[in-house]
């Protein structure tokens, strides 16, 4: 799919141009010379162009700046620190991370703006292409994979910010300053549009080789499974993640060390991937048009490793995989983190001295080996690694904790086990137990597991809040529940609806 939606993306992208969330710019189309809005939606290859200008939306890390997952799930959590060269580099990360944040940070403006782009384009989709004549059943498909993407970026939204405006259509001029939806409101939308996009989008197994990478009933349940875990609608998390688990379509890697790397990619246990690619001659300029990462230049280690030091792993993190026996560690943890003295792939052993910085540690998870880059241009911003949103992993602890709420605490156990069973490896039983605990201590296993299972990776600080634990666990770095639950709104958002949008309490 990375290299098959190039041929198709930039018709889509020249007519949908830029767009802002609350703005007048927020539903501008530039058309250029031969293609209009008039002349353009109206074969099958022009849905399809569509649908993946929609799909780029979930590639964009720097719109105008940076917004990564990671720095809202890890950073702002204690599984990791900020790094970079020290704490003016992006000091507005280290406010946001110490809990002090403004509410005018490019960084959530950024975010915001990202979010609301990928929403307008689904929209366009959703409104475009039912008039087109072409086969139904593809149809239904792109229809079901707009209405995912919408979900999935107003998901993005309602969990750091709230409630926000349900733009839900294409705006017309008079709907600019749209006033703020309650959360409740946009939770239903994410529910209803997913519901919508199952029965439509195929089943992994449907598509031909070129399209992998594309959307599907799976990663609609998954992402559906996790909106009724937010909303402690145990039964139907439960019934969602079962239907993924008894579709057949997934697996776990027998191999944990596979995962990560670019061979791994969409491999057996992927439930949705955003698709990466390094040989997009992509810049550092607003990226609406770059289909590689950034991630792997921000993770990697400074000096020698030529990256940039940032999502430093705390020793909070490390710790938890020596939780259940300090003499044995998680068989996860070399391959979630470096220590000193690992070898850093083919660009040197990770030593204080090599990288110029004083830390203990770095994230493994994005790592890319000099003999990865991009083969021309600036390599920085042409990563390779997709970045693993769902994995089916996760779907087993979903289904673990959805269980565990309801009762059923021996599906809770398999599921938890199977998790287990996997990281353990060719390992000795004793290393990781498989778990025969219940009550609250079950609970706890599952949180455990669910920390060291996707640790870095942009859970954490939402897994905190989610499950009513941020106050204690992130008290002692500043947190407090009555504020720090959401994000602040972005101050110019504000200020560009003249006033409609409202703050966030504490801000």
């Amino acid at each position: 799919m990375k290299k098959h939606i190039l041929s198709t993306l930039l018709p889509a992208l020249l007519l949908l141009g830029l767009c802002t969330a609350c703005e007048t710019e927020f539903l501008e189309k530039q058309p250029i010379i031969g293609t209009t809005e008039g002349n353009f939606y109206q074969t099958e290859a022009d849905a399809i162009a569509a649908v993946n200008a929609a799909y780029a939306a979930l590639q964009f890390e720097m719109t105008p700046c940076g917004h990564f997952r990671w720095f809202w799930g890890d950073i702002m959590s204690d599984d990791s620190e900020k790094g970079g060269s020290g704490p003016n580099d992006v000091f507005e990360l280290t406010q946001l991370e110490t809990f002090q944040g403004t509410a005018n940070t490019a960084l959530l403006a950024c975010e915001w703006k990202a979010d609301y782009q990928g929403i307008y384009r689904a929209n366009v989709v959703l409104e475009k292409v039912p008039g087109i004549k072409m086969d139904e059943r593809l149809k239904s498909r792109i229809l079901g994979e707009a209405r995912f993407i919408r979900a999935w970026f107003f998901y993005n939204l309602v969990t750091l910010f709230g409630g926000v405006p349900k733009a839900d259509h294409v705006l017309a001029p008079s709907e600019f300053n749209m006033p703020r939806a309650t959360e409740a409101e946009i939770w239903d939308l994410i529910e209803q549009d997913l519901q919508q996009a199952i029965p439509d989008l195929w089943l992994r197994s449907e598509y031909p080789l070129e399209d992998l990478g594309r959307i599907t009933r799976g990663a609609a349940q998954a992402l559906l499974a996790r909106v009724y875990l937010w909303r402690q609608n145990w039964q139907a998390a439960k019934e969602m993640t079962e239907a993924v688990i008894n579709s057949g379509e997934y697996f776990l890697e027998p191999d944990f060390s596979n995962i990560f790397t670019l061979a791994g990619e969409n491999g057996p246990g992927s439930v949705f991937e955003i698709q990466y690619m390094p040989n997009s001659g992509g810049n550092w300029g607003e990226n609406n048009a770059n289909e590689g990462t950034f991630t792997n230049v921000f993770q990697r280690a400074r000096g020698q490793f030529e990256g940039y030091g940032f999502n430093i792993p705390t020793q909070s993190l490390v710790d938890e995989f020596f939780k259940e026996n300090p003499n044995i560690e998680d068989p996860r943890l070399k391959y979630t983190i470096f220590r000193e003295g690992d070898a850093m792939g083919d660009r040197g052993i990770f030593t204080k001295e090599a990288t110029g910085y004083p830390h203990d540690y770095y994230p493994r998870k994005y790592f890319l080996n000099k003999s990865e880059e991009a083969s021309f241009g600036d390599p920085n911003p042409n990563g390779a690694s997709n970045d693993r949103v769902i994995r089916y992993a996760e779907v087993l602890l979903m289904h673990a904790e959805a269980a565990y709420h309801l009762g059923d605490e021996e599906a809770a156990r398999q599921s938890l086990n199977q998790v287990r069973r996997r990281a353990r490896g060719s390992a000795p039983p004793y290393v990781l137990p498989d778990r025969s605990s219940s009550g609250p201590e079950l609970l706890e296993d599952i949180y455990h597991e669910r920390r060291l299972e996707l640790a870095l990776e942009g859970h954490r600080f939402f897994d905190l809040v989610r499950t009513g634990r941020a106050a204690q666990v992130l008290g002692p770095l500043g947190y407090k529940e009555e504020v720090h639950r959401l994000f602040p709104i972005p101050e110019s958002q504000i200020q560009a609806t003249n006033g409609a949008l409202t703050q966030n309490p504490g801000y």
